[in-house]
């Protein structure tokens, strides 16, 4: 007989190409990780030292399905990403171990509402309900490393409704796959299930309800959404 008092949640998944599932515990953010991104925030990339934030996993939008608009927000954003996905962790990971935690890699979109984001900022308060409300995390399929291995470098864009408005390169991280993750181990405890969505190229922009999404990461894999 089950001891919880309420039905537990269902474990969040996203699918793997091949088949399978890989269940998500915690979903990480790398916050300005391209430079051109970091100006067309107000920010120098040259000076700033990598943070991170989170989002729930239950926030994952996956097989290509329609995104709800979100309540409370007149300036919703794309931001396409390419997403690691740990089958292993640790504290402390040393940089020329960290490559040897991850499962996979897929690509996925961080959906923001920047007008919350922007009082949240003004404000110096934390940034939750402009990063990790409900389906803010439209994902693709993860791609084993077996398949793919490491990416180091690969064109990365977002089309909405068919005209690109991001486009840049991995190979342009301003801290790499593996630093990031060394880099958060040693904030937290990484483990299995974990993703780390590692960053957005310069053009992020406002979308509305009947736009479509479209990104790429060449050589890992897509993502693809309508927003309604």
């Amino acid at each position: 007989m089950s001891q919880f008092v309420i039905p537990p949640p269902p474990v969040a998944a996203v699918p793997v190409a091949g088949g399978g599932l890989f269940p998500v515990r915690r979903i990480y953010c790398v916050g300005r990780n391209y430079a051109e991104h970091a100006r067309e925030m107000g920010h120098d990339p040259d000076r700033e030292p990598p943070f991170f934030f989170a989002k729930p996993a239950d926030t994952l939008v996956t097989g290509g399905a329609d995104t709800p608009y979100p309540a409370d927000t007149a300036d919703y954003q794309h931001e396409i990403e390419l997403v690691v996905a740990l089958a292993d962790g640790g504290s402390n990971i040393p940089v020329e171990a960290a490559l040897g935690k991850i499962y996979g890699y897929a690509v996925g979109l961080d959906m923001t509402r920047r007008d919350i984001q922007a009082v949240a900022k003004k404000g110096g308060r934390p940034w939750d309900m402009a990063k990790g409300f409900d389906h803010s995390a439209p994902i693709g399929d993860i791609v084993p490393v077996a398949r793919i291995g490491h990416p180091e470098s690969g064109a990365i864009t977002l089309a909405v409704n068919g005209a690109v408005r991001q486009s840049g390169d991995i190979s342009q991280l301003i801290w790499s796959i593996a630093e990031s993750i060394s880099l958060l181990s040693n904030l937290v405890e990484l483990k299995a299930g974990d993703l780390l969505f590692t960053g957005t190229p310069a053009g992020v922009a406002a979308v509305v309800r009947g736009d479509l999404l479209e990104g790429e990461v060449a050589g890992v894999g897509t993502v693809r959404t309508r927003i309604v």
